[in-house]
């Protein structure tokens, strides 16, 4: 069994932290400058050696870019842009980083196809050594700016964009985000029909409620919400309501949970402590309760998506330790077939259904 994680930051971390991914999570710790997880991206979750030693077998790494005045943090803190020229440069550099990062390390894999992704899971087989095993890497941009205009994916995925989110909390030129509500824009409904012609993910995750009822009735092509929580866990935009979940499920899609406490509880605020592991399996049993199967829920961690150990649930110092979902899920009775389906098979489905053969 191994895991697949719908939404790791990666290149983000690298860019607004100098965060080394091949570095273990507790190392960069020691590293680090304590920053207070109230103002700061609080301490590192992420890291290779880590998901390698807890079964990540393949993660979601995105292309995020913050826009001006509406990133995680304050200006200064973390790259931003003001254009969609600055967006796709900046864009572009996070492209790049990923391409340096698999030329340099053996054991980090871009998957732009099927052939690609066997390959990949091949290396985790019963008995393949620690050093052998191979991470893959699905390319997923989360919020759409960077395309300077929706005929221009044509490139990106050229070089690997496999997975593309239209919309970011503050919304993009082609949809409305979950800070405001509102619909897809021109933009937005035009980038479908490019994307259903790639056969790329539409990642529905951030997209304002209007905009998420346009975009699963209009795609054609194989949908996820890579990282969202159910809403009866906080009620937010941000989560999604049972009815987007039972839609998603009705278009066969999978939503990954979250693993941070913001999204998880009602009242839950930064720096008030953390949540019990418990919480996020419970978010699982709640998705499997509303679609009836255990067919979509997978995971979409976000570690280090603006928040560190801190802001987790207890269990989780690293991403390796996203592979107690699967201990969690066996003493709460799932049959070995669900686990494996929520801890990776879900998202390899909709893998599938997208890449291209080689």
């Amino acid at each position: 069994m191994i895991l697949v994680d719908a939404h790791q930051d990666i290149a983000y971390n690298a860019f607004a932290f100098n965060r080394d991914y091949t570095l273990p999570a507790y190392k960069k710790r020691r590293l680090e400058p304590y920053t207070d997880p109230r103002t700061g991206p609080g301490r590192p979750t992420l890291g290779l050696p880590d998901s390698l030693l807890g079964r990540v077998a393949v993660a979601f790494a995105t292309i995020f870019v913050a826009p001006a005045g509406g990133g995680l943090f304050a200006d200064g803190v973390e790259p931003v842009y003001a254009d969609a020229r600055q967006a796709s440069t900046q864009g572009l550099r996070q492209l790049d980083f990923y391409e340096r990062l698999t030329g340099e390390h053996e054991q980090v894999r871009i998957i732009h196809s099927a052939r690609d992704l066997d390959e990949v899971l091949a290396t985790w087989a019963d008995g393949t050594p620690y050093a052998q095993r191979t991470q893959g890497l699905v390319l997923l941009m989360e919020g759409a700016d960077p395309i300077r205009e929706p005929k221009q994916f044509e490139e990106w995925y050229e070089r690997g964009v496999r997975a593309v989110g239209p919309a970011w909390s503050n919304g993009t030129r082609y949809a409305a985000g979950n800070r405001e509500d509102g619909p897809l824009t021109s933009y937005g409904f035009e980038l479908l029909e490019v994307l259903a012609d790639a056969r790329a993910v539409l990642d529905t995750s951030h997209l304002a409620e209007q905009a998420f009822f346009h975009a699963v009735e209009r795609y054609e092509g194989p949908i996820i919400a890579s990282h969202s929580n159910p809403r009866r866990f906080r009620e937010s935009m941000r989560n999604l309501s049972d009815r987007q979940i039972q839609m998603l499920a009705e278009r066969d899609g999978v939503m990954g949970i979250v693993t941070y406490n913001l999204f998880l509880n009602k009242t839950w605020r930064a720096g008030e402590g953390r949540l019990p592991f418990t919480i996020v399996l419970d978010a699982i049993d709640h998705v499997c309760q509303i679609t009836g199967s255990a067919a979509h829920v997978g995971i979409g961690s976000d570690l280090d998506g603006g928040f560190g150990v801190e802001s987790v649930p207890h269990g989780i110092e690293t991403s390796g330790d996203l592979w107690w979902i699967t201990t969690g899920l066996r003493k709460r009775g799932y049959t070995e077939a669900d686990i494996e389906a929520i801890a990776g098979g879900n998202f390899l489905r909709k893998l599938r259904e997208s890449l291209p053969g080689s």
